[in-house]
């Protein structure tokens, strides 16, 4: 998560935020593990799981989710990315240039 923490660092000014959702996790062991692992994005909590796995289909992290400005989902994959590499910065960008919808 490190990578996250830094790319969200170089293009929040931009409009780029990333939010961290924990589930199926109490509230005391996801605030501990923030804060150990230096998390930087905000995080919400499914504790239950219920909304994560069944509105979102995700049974199992690491899962991310690219979503437009008005709500679209544009793209999901499963397992740890690299987000410091040029072709994820390239994607980033070009979402950040893309106008918002209408």
């Amino acid at each position: 998560m490190p990578s996250v923490n830094r790319i969200s660092a170089e293009f929040k000014g931009k409009g780029l935020e990333i939010v961290l959702v924990a589930f199926r996790e109490s509230a005391g062991l996801v605030k501990r593990t923030v804060q150990e692992r230096g998390y930087t994005a905000r995080v919400l909590l499914d504790e239950s799981g219920d909304v994560t796995g069944r509105v979102y289909g995700v049974w199992g992290p690491p899962t991310f989710y690219i979503v437009t400005r008005d709500g679209k989902l544009l793209g999901r994959a499963v397992g740890p990315h690299e987000w410091e590499g040029e072709p994820a910065r390239k994607l980033i960008q070009s979402l950040l240039d893309s106008p918002p919808a209408r």
